[in-house]
């Protein structure tokens, strides 16, 4: 037993020493606690519990901690020890019952207590003078760091984190209320220890914070996303006086090298930066710290994680020097991994650069670093893929943050899938179109002659009336030759009229035949004459015919002088292809024969049209085989106005309601039902 009878006592200046001394961890700590505590309670053995499990109020202690480790010589009294509450590795507890449940009981008071272990009483923490055979102290501690979670300030007292029990020889009850308010005394220490932990953590997370602060300076001063890679890398390899540092980024779900320390270009398919790359992928697929070679499990220096990462890659990278030391950090977005930093280290002192906290320091001020690198990467690329980035970011809520754009693939897939089958429209196959009048007349020329006039407005263009003048033909010919005939007329009358005074029928009948030749030719030059003033047929517009440079020139019987045709009343003329005439002439002894139209002069004018009449005979056009589709057209006047004869379009015709998908895959169904009819 320490002597700690006065403050003065070595045996009290070296305990303070020891629990003020800094730890590297919690349970360093802890393990160094339960020695000087059984050491000064002249324990036989001390034990630490901490809570396994909790239903309702009650608490399960699990052995965390055994002082002094006594090994097991079987491995049958090691599984015996186990079933019987003991420590992990075999370590034996003695009184493994009674001190778990006085663990029991301190967690469920929150005080420390003193039990006596009298065989023949129960345990119990009254007269402590009455037990003969020895107690068991308990004495909670109200921090335990190490995996447990921090009690929240200002709640209710909580379970205690851990409680340490102390078995101890049979005393007085004074010795033992000394001894018992002397643990708990020791037991205050532990909030130094953690106010130690808190100050180092606070320090190294200023010390990360320093450092991502002039790596991002540096960084940022760089002109593109690639001299930001080489001046992080550079700036890693200067501070910490490393060999070499590499910076890969991650593109499909792989890891690229972009930059080398010290090295402004180079090639990837060098062996040199294959094993950079696989060693980046291998941190890349743990998504944490890989250290080469591996902290041990247990002990100092040790590290859980880092000891159980897988190190293949890092080890054939390290192949070439037994000296070499290797580090690969993921840098860390949110849950995401951009990239990773590998950093190789040899020589003496290779060690110290690559501890715990150096790669504790690193990884810290990585996780600062990596949003900057990923913005100055986001503004180095073209804008539409920044767009799409964006846009997939944006998706990624609605799908997950997982095989984005497979799942909006999937997605639209279906959703186009839905579409096509329970979608119905109406099918309204194409066809050629050509606007024509349905009244159009040709005025010609009823005789050869001279175009002497033409009537007033006379173009074409014009509109004219019935009976309105076209062209006045020259007829002074006609007109001397209607006095000649005229003349001839009478000359044979009066021949006619001496030969029957002298009784010569001969010469009457003659003259006779003369005076009707003359009165014939008489006619036709009347005739002649009535017809040079040539009119319009029909109220209309003249559509052809230019006569403004014909005036003065002679024209032949029957040559075409204009053409007058009325336009409020046009018919179009489809030429539907054999495929879908079927379809249209159902759609027509329905009475549904209805269509659109539009021209291809003006394709947003469209206009519709209802079917009339389908000519019942195909025309070979272009190689295949149509039907004429007429229709009269339903146009307004401003429409029709705007129209011409002749002019050619494209023509919807409304046939069935149906499915989209039943409408794209029609004619593939149709001429495979063709292929296969035989069948």
């Amino acid at each position: 037993m320490i002597d700690l009878s006065s403050l003065k006592a070595p045996g009290w200046q070296r305990v303070v020493a020891e629990l003020n001394a800094p730890a590297p961890d919690d349970r360093v700590y802890f393990d160094r606690l339960l020695r000087v505590l059984a050491q000064v309670s002249a324990a036989r053995q001390a034990v630490l519990y901490v809570p396994d499990k909790m239903d309702g109020e009650d608490v399960e202690p699990r052995v965390e901690l055994v002082w002094p480790s006594t090994r097991l010589d079987s491995d049958a009294e090691a599984a015996a020890a186990g079933a019987t509450g003991g420590a992990p590795g075999g370590a034996e507890i003695l009184f493994p019952n009674e001190a778990r449940t006085a663990a029991r009981a301190a967690f469920g008071s929150r005080q420390a207590r003193a039990f006596g272990m009298d065989e023949k009483e129960p345990l119990y923490y009254g007269d402590t003078t009455a037990s003969q055979e020895g107690f068991i102290l308990s004495v909670p501690l109200a921090r335990w760091t190490g995996g447990q979670p921090r009690p929240t300030p200002g709640a209710e007292p909580e379970v205690p984190a851990a409680v340490a029990t102390l078995l101890i020889e049979p005393r007085s009850k004074d010795a033992i209320r000394s001894t018992l308010a002397m643990a708990e005394v020791l037991a205050g220490y532990v909030a130094g220890h953690e106010a130690r932990q808190a100050l180092r953590k606070t320090q190294a997370a200023g010390f990360s914070l320093d450092l991502a602060t002039r790596l991002i300076g540096s960084i940022n001063n760089a002109p593109s996303f690639k001299g930001s890679c080489i001046q992080l890398c550079n700036d890693l390899a200067k501070q910490f006086a490393v060999d070499r540092v590499a910076l890969g980024w991650v593109k499909n779900d792989r890891c690229f090298v972009e930059s080398i320390s010290d090295i402004e270009h180079f090639d990837r398919r060098t062996a040199m930066v294959q094993k950079l790359a696989g060693a980046m992928d291998e941190c890349l697929d743990q998504e944490q710290p890989v250290l080469f070679p591996p902290p041990p499990a247990e002990g100092a220096g040790s590290d859980v994680l880092l000891s159980q990462a897988i190190v293949h890659a890092h080890r054939e990278l390290a192949a070439g020097s037994a000296k070499l030391k290797v580090c690969s950090l993921p840098l860390r977005v949110d849950d995401d991994v951009i990239g990773v930093v590998t950093i190789e280290s040899a020589g003496a002192d290779g060690d110290a650069r690559m501890d715990l906290s150096t790669v504790e320091l690193l990884q810290a001020a990585m996780d600062l670093i990596a949003p900057v690198l990923r913005i100055r990467r986001s503004d180095d690329r073209w804008v539409t893929r920044r767009a799409w980035d964006s846009s997939i970011k944006g998706a990624a809520w609605l799908v997950g943050p997982k095989q984005t754009v497979w799942k909006l693939v999937g997605l639209a897939a279906l959703i186009g899938l839905c579409v096509l089958v329970f979608v119905r429209t109406t099918y309204a196959p194409s066809a050629e179109a050509v606007l024509e009048p349905r009244e159009r007349r040709i005025v010609s020329a009823p005789f050869d002659g001279l175009i002497r006039a033409l009537g007033p407005g006379i173009d074409v263009g014009a509109a004219v009336k019935a009976g309105d003048v076209i062209v006045e033909l020259d007829t002074r010919e006609y007109e001397l030759g209607l006095a000649d005939a005229i003349g001839k007329v009478q000359q044979a009358e009066t021949q006619a009229a001496a030969a029957r005074k002298a009784r010569e029928a001969g010469k009457v009948a003659q003259a006779d035949q003369q005076a009707d030749r003359a009165r014939a030719e008489a006619d036709l030059y009347r005739y002649r004459l009535a017809r040079a003033r040539i009119v319009s047929p029909i109220d209309g517009v003249i559509i052809a015919g230019e006569l403004k440079d014909r005036v003065g020139s002679t024209i032949k019987v029957g040559e075409l002088l204009v053409q007058v045709a009325r336009l409020d009343d046009i018919v179009v003329t489809a030429k539907v292809d054999e495929r879908d005439i079927s379809l249209v002439k159902r759609a027509f002894d329905e009475g549904r024969g209805k269509g659109r139209v539009a021209t291809r002069g003006d394709p947003n004018d469209v206009m519709t049209f209802d079917v009339e009449r389908i000519v019942p005979l195909a025309q070979p056009v272009d190689g295949k085989n149509v039907f004429e589709v007429r229709g009269r057209l339903n146009a307004t006047d401003g429409q029709k106005s705007r129209l011409r004869p002749g002019i050619e379009g494209v023509a919807k015709l409304d046939t069935v309601n149906a499915s989209l998908l039943w409408i794209g895959t029609r004619r593939i169904v149709d001429q495979a039902r063709l292929w296969l009819w035989w069948w």
